[in-house]
């Protein structure tokens, strides 16, 4: 199909893209790497007003490491996570998780920051986003503010962004000494998570003393099972901790009843991964 009329502008800063987005009428969307925005426009699902192109906002491609963080600009691509050193040096579990993204020819265009801002539940960038305590930076109108993961997604396909700002950075700290695996359940290769389970986890003398576990589609947004994480801080770091705060892995979901599976045999994905994603971590 062919999209609906709108006006497009590609500006080269970000106070210009929040020019733009000021002046763009009554639904102005901006279209980072486009590989979830332009199906929509495609379907008609979405007829803005004003697309913003933040394509060409150098500001917007950078990756650095600051202090205990690390910085990632929002249109940073897939592929460019893949190969940058600092995500991989830093960011163990951001770079498995990324290496899971639809294939190759979408890794090359979609980016980070477009993919979380996309908020779909079932995409995996979120679950390892949560688990990392990562942190957004937005800019708008009023200047630059920073959102945690845990209030950035809102509900299915909805963020704290609102009509008239960006996302300029996806901020997470280095990840130390935890250690981290992610395990997802698909259908088709390169297909949408079923279920996922992003784990991270640190191990002291042979306890747990932290741990973060973020669910994949498992409700309408990314999803931290408080329940495991408890039942692994001060505990052995043995099969048997594990194989117990696993079974703890759907509470306090929402899982929804699709086409590609039940809620209760997500629940059960959700358990199996986990318990697979701690077990690889900890390499047990």
């Amino acid at each position: 199909m062919i999209p609906a009329q709108f006006e497009y502008t590609r500006p080269s800063t970000i106070d210009e893209a929040v020019q733009a987005l000021a002046n763009g009428g009554d639904d102005p969307k901006v279209i980072a790497g486009g590989q979830s925005f332009i199906p929509v426009l495609r379907l008609r699902l979405a007829a803005p007003s004003t697309v913003v192109d933040i394509g060409a906002i150098d500001e917007l491609r950078q990756v650095s490491a600051e202090g205990d963080k690390v910085r990632i600009g929002s249109m940073v691509t897939h592929a460019e996570v893949l190969d940058n050193p600092i995500v991989a040096e830093h960011l163990p579990l951001l770079h498995q998780v990324t290496e899971t993204v639809a294939d190759r020819q979408v890794r090359h265009r979609g980016t980070l920051g477009g993919a979380l801002a996309h908020a779909d539940p079932a995409g995996d960038l979120g679950a390892a986003a949560v688990a990392l305590n990562a942190e957004f930076e937005i800019a708008g109108p009023n200047g630059r503010r920073t959102v945690a993961a845990s209030e950035f997604f809102v509900d299915y396909l909805t963020t704290t962004i609102e009509e008239n700002e960006v996302l300029t950075a996806v901020i997470l700290p280095r990840s130390g000494d935890l250690k981290s695996n992610y395990q997802k359940f698909n259908r088709m290769a390169q297909g949408w998570a079923t279920v996922g389970s992003a784990a991270a986890v640190k191990v002291e003398g042979g306890n747990i003393t932290d741990a973060r576990v973020g669910l994949t589609n498992m409700g309408s947004v990314p999803i931290r099972a408080a329940g495991v994480e408890a039942a692994l801080v001060g505990k052995p770091a043995n099969a048997e901790t594990i194989a117990a705060a696993a079974e703890h892995a759907a509470e306090g979901t929402s899982p929804t009843d699709d086409l590609s599976a039940k809620a209760d045999y997500r629940e059960h994905l959700a358990r199996v991964l986990t318990r697979r994603a701690l077990s690889a971590a900890l390499g047990l």
